[in-house]
């Protein structure tokens, strides 16, 4: 992975006096630090369950009832980039709206074909449900649905909370943003006295706690700096 150098967080003087460090921040394989304390939010965030909404989805799965017409009507999948498509009028934008939008949408296009004023109807009959992975020393690794918002002390107790091995001063967040990967590094107990805030987990998040490949890759920064008054965040290039 390539480095991404950021001169104004490298030049922290004196967070290197406060740690004696010999060396620079930042100078691990493939990672430096980020400006931010806080990680960003993932761009796509429409795919984020809302129980208080009922905006279309991706991965949904809507029932559409065109009246009088019977070998219209039926159940399509949004597909993952938030399409449907749909016959006589190919593929139509569906995520992000209600259904009664979806409805006008699909009879604005049907009118443009042979079908006369139609009339459609929609529903949800089953929702997507949006993924996290929790791994590394914690009781039940694995992945879980998000199915509302979700901070990181609760993702992981989702995976059954830390095993007797974990250490809870380096729990590590992998997020991935555009063309770039942040890495949020996390000490449970300072959350827990509340220094810092409990950050929220989003779908596609991947939650490590202690000894993991992740950790293994930032040993050089994490015997630098300190995670105990506030969130690290590394940042790298992902390769497309």
């Amino acid at each position: 992975m390539r480095i991404i150098r950021n001169s104004a967080i490298i030049a922290a003087a004196g967070l290197l006096a406060a740690c004696g460090s010999s060396g620079p921040i930042g100078e691990a394989p493939g990672v430096t630090v980020a400006q931010s304390a806080v990680m960003p939010m993932p761009e796509i965030t429409d795919v984020m369950p809302d129980p208080q909404t009922q905006l279309i989805r991706p991965l949904d799965v809507v029932q559409v009832e065109v009246f009088g017409i019977p070998e219209l009507s039926r159940e399509v999948q949004v597909s993952g980039n938030g399409m449907i498509d749909y016959p006589l009028i190919g593929s139509v934008e569906a995520t992000g709206r209600t259904t009664e939008e979806l409805s006008f949408a699909l009879e604005q296009r049907l009118r443009d074909t042979y079908v006369r004023e139609p009339d459609v109807t929609s529903r949800i009959t089953e929702r997507s449900t949006t993924l996290f992975t929790v791994g590394g020393e914690v009781a039940r690794p694995g992945r879980f649905p998000i199915e509302g918002p979700i901070t990181l002390m609760e993702a992981v107790a989702i995976g059954g909370g830390m095993d007797e091995f974990a250490n809870e001063q380096e729990v590590l967040v992998f997020r991935t943003v555009g063309d770039e990967r942040y890495i949020g590094v996390y000490n449970m107990q300072a959350i827990q006295r509340g220094n810092y805030a409990d950050p929220q987990i989003y779908p596609s998040d991947i939650v490590m706690v202690g000894d993991s490949p992740g950790r293994r890759r930032i040993q050089d920064i994490l015997s630098v700096v300190s995670s105990l008054t506030s969130p690290l965040i590394l940042i790298e290039r992902v390769l497309r």
